[in-house]
Order: C-alpha cells, then structure tokens, then sequence
C-alpha cells in the first residue's frame, strides 16, 4: 500500500478525532490536511502508519484549540459545535458509543475540559487507544494521562443525565414532534416537550435570532407553532435527518439552499434542548447557505395573512 493509500484509509479516523477534539468541520479538515502535509514530509515511515497519524492530528488540534478557545470567549451569544450530518469513521460494533461522543451534549461537554483532558478523553474513552498510544499523542506520561482521563471521566459523567433515551424509541418521538409542528400542532409539541425544556440558537451575531434562548414547555410549543407553518408555507422545507447522531433536521429555502439545522437533546421521553445553528459561517459545509434575514422577513409576512 502506498503512503497515499495509508493515509486515505485512515482520513475518516483522522477526521473523527479531530472533529471531537475541535467541535468545528472546518477546524478538523484543516488539521487532518496539515497531518498529510507532515507526513509526506516525512522521509522515514513510521512503524505504525495510525498510530503516528493519530499523534499528529491530536497534537496539532490541541494546538488549534487552545487559540479557538480565545474567540470562542468572544463570541456572540452560544456558542455550539458545528453541525456534522454524517460521520465518516464507521465501526459497526461501536456505533452507538461513537454517536454518542459525537453528540451536540457530549461535545458542550467537552468544552469543560482542558485540552489536554479532551485529546486523551477522546483517545482513550472514544476511539479506545491504550495509554502508551494516547501519552505519545499528546507528549506526557502514561501515569499522567491515566489522571487526565481519571478527570475528564469525572467531569464528562457528572454532566451527562441519568437516563438517556432508547435510540429507537427517541427516533419516533423526534418523527411525531416534527409531524406535529410542521402541522402548527402546538398541543401535539407541547405534549412532547419536558417542561422545562430550553430552545437555545447559536447566530454568532452573523444572522437573526429565531430562537434566541426560550424556556418552557409553553413558550417553546408556541413559538414553533407560530414559526414553522408559515415558513412552510413560503417553500421553506423541513428535512429530518440525524445532526450530530441525534434526531434533528435541516431547514432549507426554497431553492434548497440551508437556513439552519436543529438538533433535539431527548431524555427519559422527553425533548428537553432544542439546539439550533443559523450562524452561516457554521452551515457552508452541509450546503449553499440561505440568506436567513430574507427568510425571517418573508416568513414574519407570512405569519400576519394568517
């Protein structure tokens, strides 16, 4: 196998840990095509092709993120990853962990953590690499990364609910809550939404505020009941499709191009976090991007015929 072939084989890993480490698409590709940069670069091949391009994209986006987590200080409002539809690195018999891990929560989550935590967290809890892989990585000790993982364990399982939803039993309820407010069914929402349940949106200050931050079963039921019809109604289309491994959706315009997405944190039968991204800096990677602005106004016209 060439040194080419190697290395494509192993992009979809490469991207996976990137991703998880970074929160961003563009941030991941970025890192995994500095990785191939270095390792054509490289006049010897090492002897564990994986091991060493794993150390290479983990060292490189612990470096990315360190400088990401100055901006992400600044930004406008919430701040959530960016949208990733599909993941590339497939395992069949780990697919419910990786979905997991890849999930909106789980990555905010990650967000608490250092770094250095976050890169062994991922290595270890993740993708299962043994310690002495996981110390080269990211250049300290096998005992020390024992105690970064002993910490970033702690800190991830503190934060995660005690009682997560059946994936087949979450899917369903995510399919009648969008039929539901497609149908401006605010009873058929509200039913679905725990009571205390959060629509946050992530607009970066770059694009309007559909769902700024609403709290509770009513208002939140309303407001989707007052939003949706019409945008429906205009051509917009709502396209249901897992969003970070859990049930969410697209919204497109009417020539298809990407408003936002939405993605449904459900627990114990309830949704209890609608998180949206509109930011059009975050959505270029999964289409043409709408102008948002154009689409609120026609829209709010939309509401008053009715």
């Amino acid at each position: 196998m060439t040194r080419d072939e190697e290395f494509e084989e192993l992009r979809p890993l490469l991207f996976s840990i990137a991703y998880r480490i970074l929160g961003s698409v563009a941030e991941a590709e970025d890192a995994v095509q500095e990785t191939w940069l270095r390792h054509d670069a490289s006049p010897t091949r090492p002897t564990s092709t994986k091991a060493f391009l794993s150390a290479v994209v983990t060292r490189i986006s612990i470096d990315v993120l360190r400088s990401a987590r100055v901006r992400r200080e600044e930004y406008v409002g919430p701040w959530f990853p960016e949208p990733l539809l599909t993941d590339p690195y497939q395992d069949p018999e780990r697919s419910a962990e990786l979905a997991d891990s890849l999930s909106v929560a789980a990555l905010l989550l990650l967000e608490r953590l250092s770094p250095l935590e976050r890169a062994v967290f991922v290595l270890r809890e993740v993708f299962g690499f043994g310690f002495p892989e996981v110390a080269a990585a990211v250049g300290r000790s096998e005992s020390a990364c024992r105690q970064l993982a002993v910490r970033a364990r702690r800190h991830m399982d503190a934060g995660r609910p005690r009682f997560e939803a059946d994936r087949r039993e979450r899917d369903e309820l995510a399919g009648r809550f969008f039929d539901a407010f497609r149908e401006g069914d605010v009873d058929g929402v509200r039913e679905l939404l725990a009571a205390d349940v959060r629509l946050v949106g992530d607009s970066g200050g770059k694009a309007p505020q559909w769902a700024a931050r609403f709290v509770g079963a009513e208002k939140v039921a309303r407001v989707l009941a007052s939003l949706v019809p019409p945008f429906v109604r205009i051509g917009g289309v709502v396209e249901p499709r897992p969003v970070n491994g859990e049930p969410g959706a697209v919204f497109r315009d009417r020539d298809g191009k990407v408003v936002n997405t939405w993605a449904l944190d459900i627990v114990d039968g309830q949704i209890h976090t609608i998180r949206t991204v509109i930011n059009p800096d975050k959505l270029g990677h999964v289409g043409p991007v709408a102008d948002a602005w154009a689409v609120l106004r026609e829209t709010t016209a939309a509401a008053k015929t009715t």
